[in-house]
């Protein structure tokens, strides 16, 4: 008797696998050319994973209907890969609505930091909410991203920058993690900036000697799971010897680098990174290239565009979703990258997908609908995948479902259920 299995989308006008050959992440030309199967099928099977992606008449001759438990007929539809975004702060109280208008107006980054704003704003307002009240704004932060098709996203802390709240932050991340269908990728980001009254030598010993082994022994535990380590490598936050110190301890607990460089002044955060061996490294606006080809031979993954891309980079996008850039979105950012960045739109789905995956350090199991991995996906009601990025804004109409390891757990015509 044949096992049953858990969804068969057959019949669709392109199914957008990405890459085809185990490929753990894309660079230079194989972003342009992605595996894209035309009137094709997907087969998920009961585990979760997928069976089986190819012309449809080949899937149809192969597997009777009457084996799965769902069957959607895509028919004029597309499918990809669910979007990973691997770049987030989404655990945080209060709002700095107030701070765009100051932005408007020509305040710069700095200038609102210095004036009270930014993080240190949200940390006072993180550290006297409940954990019951950050868990369900997080909820329903990552149900929005989840209809907007992202199905993998990254989780930083970093609103509390001391141990209670940092904790308490990485506690609600794994209570979303345990209890909701999107895949999660843990971060400690204690060091996101320094407290308020203390100087970066003191606030780097606190992360050193308090924070991480706190930290070490609620992941021996099993009461956490934390995947990534950030650090704000930036002028009048963590200097470069700092960095250093916090990642490496980061790395020698088993955890990935995955950190803020070079964002606002050239700090040479790529170079660290890429001796670091750091698997991304995000923002990089003031990177040189000097570090452009220090974190091309490292295989470290970044976001910044066109110079990386054709030094052989490993470009990923992220939406930062945070209280000072409020985007919940990987469509809108793959239209912007595109749009700011002259990324093509190929470059800009696989950036979005099998490339952010890596980052994560989950390219083996997510970011292309190749055999073996998570039975994520995203329907579009539409015949070629491009329409995701060409209709700003319209990527709500455009999502028809959402499918994580085979089943559907966002269908249009349906309310989400979490």
């Amino acid at each position: 008797m044949p096992t049953k299995c858990r969804l068969l989308v057959k019949n669709a006008s392109q199914v957008v696998v990405i890459c085809n050959n185990g490929e753990k992440y894309l660079t230079k030309n194989a972003m342009q050319n992605l595996c894209v199967v035309e009137n094709g099928s997907v087969v998920i099977g009961c585990d979760g994973l997928i069976k089986a992606v190819g012309p449809a008449d080949a899937i149809q001759a192969q597997y009777s209907e009457d084996l799965f438990e769902k069957v959607i007929d895509a028919t004029g539809m597309c499918v990809i890969p669910g979007l990973v975004d691997a770049h987030t702060h989404p655990v945080w109280a209060g709002d700095r609505v107030h701070e765009f208008a100051m932005k408007l107006a020509g305040a710069t980054y700095m200038d609102v930091h210095r004036a009270g704003g930014g993080i240190h704003f949200t940390v006072e307002r993180t550290r006297a909410a409940s954990a019951s009240d950050l868990l369900a704004s997080l909820t329903a932060r990552l149900g929005r991203m989840l209809r907007t098709g992202t199905t993998l996203v990254e989780c930083k802390s970093g609103y509390g920058l001391e141990l209670d709240t940092e904790v308490r932050m990485l506690e609600v991340i794994e209570a979303a993690r345990r209890s909701l269908p999107i895949n999660i990728s843990s971060t400690y980001c204690g060091a996101h900036a320094v407290p308020r009254g203390k100087t970066v030598a003191e606030a780097t010993e606190d992360i050193l000697q308090v924070q991480l082994p706190a930290l070490r022994r609620r992941m021996s535990s099993g009461e956490l799971r934390v995947d990534n380590i950030d650090v704000f490598c930036e002028r009048g936050v963590f200097d470069l010897e700092a960095t250093r110190a916090i990642l490496q301890a980061g790395k020698d607990m088993g955890l990935h680098i995955n950190f803020h460089g070079d964002e606002l002044h050239p700090m040479n955060s790529a170079q660290l990174g890429a001796e670091l061996g750091a698997l991304a490294i995000s923002h990089l606006e003031e990177v040189t290239a000097e570090g452009i080809a220090a974190m091309a031979t490292a295989k470290t993954a970044a976001p910044r565009a066109r110079d990386m891309l054709e030094a052989g980079v490993i470009v990923a996008l992220g939406s930062d979703f945070n209280p000072n850039a409020y985007c919940c979105s990987m469509p809108l950012v793959m239209h912007l990258a595109c749009v700011n960045m002259r990324l093509a739109m190929p470059e800009a789905l696989a950036a979005a997908t099998i490339n952010a995956a890596y980052a994560l350090g989950r390219s083996d199991t997510h970011g292309s609908l190749e055999v073996g991995k998570h039975g994520d996906l995203v329907l579009l009601n539409c015949r070629r995948w491009e329409h995701l990025i060409y209709q700003l804004g319209g990527h709500q109409e455009l999502i028809r479902c959402v499918a994580i390891k085979g089943n559907v757990v966002l269908d249009s015509d349906k309310t989400l259920d979490f």
